[in-house]
């Protein structure tokens, strides 16, 4: 059923943020009424980065004044912004043009978030649409799927993107996620870039005096926890220490029969935990296939936490090769990299005091208007 629950916060501070690639159109007339076409809600199980980027969108825009509605598939909680659910996780696919016609009626700006899978909105909402866009899934279709599948959830994705979008702006939320959008043929003067942000963290705890090596994330094929699990084996005899793995999801249970010594899954925690693990450990490994941006990059690097990740899409992005962390191109290098910095405490605090400094540009208030700034040039551009 849809739920009210009325805002309670004040809105954020709206500071500029020179990264951001957002044409003039700010001073366009902002809409009132958003609706957000997402998968899922962030209390969603399965939720990860992408949710907690609609939520913390939805949740600015509700503050600043929007009327905000997300619908989603799966189950949905109470927010300070209303919620409905279209149905089961893949099958509100289906409904979704019907529970927005039901259950939401209207709006002033539609955007779909497009992870994969598209909702194909402009072919049937006659008003302003905007696409979001964390990553393209080109790749990662066929580590999920047999090749038959994997070629017609491709094709779909990238004729959604670059077809069924045709005249609507796109928001990528990295540099690395606009050059794929630009490669399956969006044009560049379509496309916007808006980073995530993070809260400020608050007081710092302790590091830990002995060597935690940290993993976050949702365990599934493209984030290769299973490959970090082999890298352990080589680098623990030199490092010692503990690796620990934050998450859950359909890989779990085959890592943990993988998993060597001094390894532990901790499932889902609280955020007062995953603080005080981002606070003490070493360094943060994500060995991920692809990102849109690699938000837990930037968590981490608030807490002063230096990051490991290969040189690939989004990674490249939240990752200052040699500055903020380390970006291997292969899995010698990763694990040659590991070793080096647990071995060096000074080049460790460095990198993490130039990581924490970077992550200061990107805070949500930031998202926000920016994100405002995009809406309003895509209803001017829609009414035009």
């Amino acid at each position: 059923m849809p739920q009210h629950v009325p805002p309670t916060l004040r809105a954020p501070e709206s500071p500029e943020d020179s990264r951001a690639h957002v044409p003039p159109g700010a001073s366009s007339p902002h809409p009132r009424r958003i609706v957000f076409l997402s998968r899922r809600d962030l209390g969603n199980p399965a939720a990860g980065g992408s949710e907690l980027l609609v939520d913390q969108l939805a949740g600015g825009l509700t503050r600043a004044g929007h009327e905000v509605t997300l619908l989603c598939g799966g189950p949905a909680a109470y927010r300070d912004y209303r919620v409905v659910s279209a149905g089961g996780d893949l099958g509100h696919y289906l409904r979704a043009r019907s529970a927005f016609t039901r259950q939401v009626g209207d709006c002033d700006l539609l955007v779909e978030v497009c992870n994969g899978m598209p909702y194909l909105a402009p072919l049937w909402h006659r008003g302003p649409t905007l696409c979001l866009v964390n990553h393209v899934h080109t790749e990662l279709w066929g580590m999920r799927y047999p090749g038959p599948a994997a070629r017609l959830g491709r094709r779909l994705e990238h004729w959604s993107l670059s077809g069924a979008q045709r005249g609507n702006l796109l928001v990528a939320v990295s540099p690395s996620t606009a050059d794929a959008l630009r490669a399956i043929g969006v044009p560049g003067d379509r496309i916007r870039v808006v980073h995530n942000g993070v809260d400020d963290p608050g007081p710092l705890e302790p590091r830990s005096e002995e060597p935690l090596f940290l993993a976050m994330g949702r365990l599934v094929e493209y984030k290769r926890i299973d490959l970090l699990l082999r890298l352990w084996e080589r680098v623990r005899p030199v490092t010692g220490g503990r690796l620990v793995i934050v998450g859950d999801g359909p890989e779990r249970g085959r890592l943990e029969q993988l998993a060597g010594p001094s390894v532990e899954f901790t499932g889902h925690i609280s955020e007062a935990e995953k603080h005080r693990l981002l606070c003490a450990s070493w360094l943060l490994l994500h060995p991920s296939a692809v990102e849109g941006w690699g938000l837990v990059v930037t968590e981490a690097a608030t807490r002063g936490t230096p990051a490991i990740g290969f040189d690939v899409p989004g990674l490249r992005d939240s990752i200052e090769d040699g500055v903020t962390g380390v970006l291997a191109r292969g899995e010698s290098s990763f694990a040659a990299s590991w070793c080096a910095l647990s071995l060096s405490a000074e080049r460790r605090t460095a990198m993490g005091k130039a990581a924490a400094s970077r992550a200061a540009d990107y805070r949500w208030a930031n998202t926000v208007s920016q994100f405002r700034a995009v809406a309003a040039e895509a209803v001017a551009g829609g009414r035009s």
